[in-house]
């Protein structure tokens, strides 16, 4: 058996992994200090019941987004295999068949949206006198989901090709573009949560063009032509984009309920503080579907060529690895919580310590097993997962109504019950069922989970102690004392956690000259 570095599929890919992952740190961190700073600066241009309302719109815009990510799941996976086997033909079958049918399905949402977005100052509570700008809000918002969605056709040629890096291109223009122009926007002509649609709707748009551009460098073969449409592959994509559907929707109930029913049973202010504690735990998500797109392609390449032992090895070490790395910041910011949150948006704010850590603590475990999500869709075995993702997805809703009405414990009824019904999923069925479908043993996936819950509640334990005897006030000094942290953190887990097989998965990630100074 060929170790990692020796197999030829690991070699292409091998080459191109320190460009993606440097390419989707770089997304990462532009997005996370964008995403950081633009909270305090929404708090106070627009006011904190304003606020709210923003990502109130990306939630429910994003349930449009699942709809045509499902299509675009599909998609992902036969038009890899199609290309990995150089059946160019089919490729262009599967393509046509996704860009006419993905563009049917947005032309028959649109009118949809927009009625949606004319009702929503009936639907939501919203500040008063802002309810024009909340309906321009929601539309650009929607145009803007329906604009990525489209050309997303063409960003699936670059996952096709491992070409993440170009994929984050057009990620960095997007976000760059639409928050350049909103704080322009703000400068020229006051605070607005019109402008704010409008940005992001203008981000999207330049992101079309340049993903146009980059798919037809990375791959000419595909072409658009009605005459290339085929029946039965539509037939295939649909069957599978149908229960990717009902998994995303499952999603949707997991991770997009809560600032809906916060704001329903609240009110918007406390949306805005909802949002708050919620932007950290989106930020973290982030940072593993950051890893998990580097990872995704190889997924399916293996399975393409039938590499099974390999992919196994890999995704072991995936899941530990990726548990491993959210635990730091994870720990960090449960045992942090009041000093992060007195230095990122005031010290009014230390009141939502425990919904951060409540938001957070369980992602060590739920936010770990994602990587495995690629195998359900490289195997074409969704079905299963979205009925029970759906399932629980609904359980998360009747529990996020009832704990805050019947048990009385406000907005943090809301987030306990997103906590209690995802880890029950992801901690049990989600590797339970990777394993089945690969036809090993259920417990394969299960353990290496284990030790980024560890030091997940060790580090949590430890920054609580260090922040009751050291004064944190300012920026620099979080900044200082995580530093240091981290530091003696990576060093602990290189010398003492990882195997080398672990340690040269963690390797290709990094560029030549950086490997030979760590390895």
């Amino acid at each position: 058996m060929p170790s990692y570095a020796e197999s030829e599929t690991n070699k292409a890919f091998i080459a191109q992994f320190p460009k993606n992952f440097i390419a989707n740190a770089a997304y990462f961190i532009i997005n996370m200090i964008i995403g950081i700073l633009l909270v305090p600066y929404f708090i106070s241009t627009l006011g904190i019941a304003a606020y709210g309302i923003i990502p109130l719109a990306t939630s429910i815009t994003g349930y449009v987004g699942y709809v045509i990510g499902s299509i675009n799941s599909a998609v992902s996976r036969y038009l890899t295999v199609d290309l990995h086997k150089e059946d160019y033909v089919a490729a262009n079958r599967t393509f046509n068949t996704a860009v006419f049918g993905l563009s049917a399905v947005i032309l028959l949402m649109t009118p949809v949206t927009i009625i949606i977005s004319y009702f929503i100052p009936r639907i939501f509570n919203i500040p008063v006198g802002q309810e024009n700008d909340a309906i321009l809000l929601f539309l650009g918002v929607f145009a803007a989901f329906m604009i990525r969605s489209w050309y997303g056709n063409f960003t699936v040629q670059l996952f096709a090709y491992n070409r993440l890096d170009y994929q984050n291109i057009v990620n960095i223009i997007s976000i760059l573009v639409q928050t350049g122009l909103i704080i322009l926007l703000f400068k020229l002509y006051g605070p607005s949560l019109a402008f704010v649609g409008i940005a992001i709707m203008v981000g999207a748009i330049s992101a079309s063009f340049v993903a146009l551009i980059l798919s037809k460098r990375v791959c000419p073969h595909l072409k658009i032509s009605i005459h290339s449409i085929d029946k039965s592959r539509l037939k295939d994509l649909s069957t599978m984009s149908w229960w990717s559907l009902v998994n995303n929707i499952g999603t949707v109930l997991f991770l997009q309920i809560d600032l809906v029913v916060v704001n329903l049973l609240f009110g918007a202010t406390p949306t805005g503080q909802y949002a708050v504690a919620l932007q950290v735990a989106v930020l973290l998500r982030s940072v593993v579907n950051t890893i998990s797109g580097v990872l995704t392609p190889m997924t399916f390449t293996y399975y393409a060529k039938g590499q099974v032992n390999s992919l196994i090895k890999m995704m072991k070490s995936a899941v530990k690895l990726v548990g491993l790395l959210i635990a730091f910041p994870i720990g960090l910011l449960c045992g942090f919580a009041p000093q992060i949150l007195t230095v990122w948006v005031g010290s009014q704010y230390v009141s939502l310590a425990p919904l951060v850590i409540l938001m957070t603590l369980h992602l060590t475990i739920n936010l770990a097993v994602i990587p495995l999500f690629s195998i359900n869709v490289a195997y074409n075995k969704i079905r299963l997962p979205g009925m029970v993702t759906f399932l629980m997805g609904g359980l998360n809703v009747v529990l996020a109504i009832s704990l805050p009405l019947v048990a009385g414990w406000g907005f943090y009824g809301v987030a306990a019950a997103g906590a209690i019904v995802l880890t029950l999923k992801n901690a049990i069925f989600t590797p339970w069922y990777a394993s089945k479908v690969m036809g090993i043993n259920a417990l394969t996936f299960i353990e290496p989970v284990l030790p980024g819950i560890i030091v997940t509640i060790v580090l949590a334990m430890l920054c609580y102690l260090i922040g009751i005897f050291v004064p944190i006030t300012s920026f620099m000094a979080l900044l200082l004392i995580g530093s240091i942290l981290g530091i003696v953190y990576l060093i602990f887990i290189w010398k003492f956690s990882l195997s080398m097989f672990e340690r040269g998965l963690f390797s290709t990630y990094v560029p030549e000259r950086l490997r030979r100074v760590i390895i």
